[in-house]
């Protein structure tokens, strides 16, 4: 069944620009017991996504303005809630870039409503996950969203280059841990730069002088001499 076993129901969000399709796919899963919502793009998506909880994303790949892969990997910046994708893109590295992204499923157009629903239930057993990291992250004047990608202190828009953003979103998503150079150095640059560790001091010194009150004694923004650096709300 769609609802849980506190009779909530399951929510899905599905994110299609083609109306009819939308409007039909909203329809059969009500009727099964959905809460079923539809957004037309891959910004609207992101933007209801950070404002609500949503159990499952219908995704399909060839949306207007941003495609549906990013609209993937903006996601897996802040949420883990599992991706069908629902596209006519029957090409296997469509599949591959779009599973790679983070997607859990694929689903080629036309497809049968019953296989859907088979997908749908299975993406809710492995979705019984944690609470969700939280898409905003507010430490006094400073604000770091991970949903919009903006940073703002004091009110006023922070700029970061995408190198920086890359590494700020990676600590933020996991405040207090440590996080080691080379993970860093492996999410943001690659596996030919795992040792580049001069790369992080620069960034890191950059972040700083940006985002804290005294860069020579940083409040959020800690360094693990050897090992790493801690993200502190």
């Amino acid at each position: 069944m769609a609802a849980s076993p506190d009779l909530t129901p399951t929510t899905v969000l599905v994110v299609e620009d083609e109306a009819q399709i939308a409007r039909a796919l909203q329809i059969n899963l009500r009727v099964h017991g959905y809460e079923a919502l539809t957004v037309p793009s891959g910004e609207a998506a992101l933007a209801l996504a950070a404002e609500r909880h949503l159990d499952i994303v219908v995704l399909d790949l060839g949306l207007p303005g941003m495609d549906g892969v990013e609209v993937i990997r903006r996601l897996r910046e802040w949420t883990s809630v599992p991706i069908i994708v629902l596209s006519a893109r029957h090409g296997s590295e469509d599949k591959v870039e779009a599973l790679d992204a983070g997607a859990d499923d694929y689903v080629t157009k036309p497809f049968g409503l019953e296989e859907l629903l088979a997908r749908l239930r299975a993406a809710a057993r492995r979705g019984q996950r944690p609470p969700e990291e939280a898409a905003r992250v507010q430490m006094g004047d400073l604000s770091v969203d991970l949903a919009a990608r903006r940073v703002t202190r004091n009110g006023r828009q922070v700029r970061l280059t995408p190198t920086e953003w890359s590494i700020l979103a990676l600590l933020v998503r996991r405040p207090g841990a440590l996080v080691t150079q080379r993970e860093i150095l492996m999410q943001v640059w690659g596996p030919a730069y795992a040792k580049e560790t001069q790369y992080l001091r620069v960034y890191l010194a950059q972040l700083r002088r940006k985002l804290e009150d005294d860069p020579a004694h940083p409040r959020h923004l800690h360094t693990e001499a050897g090992m790493g650096y801690r993200f502190d709300p």
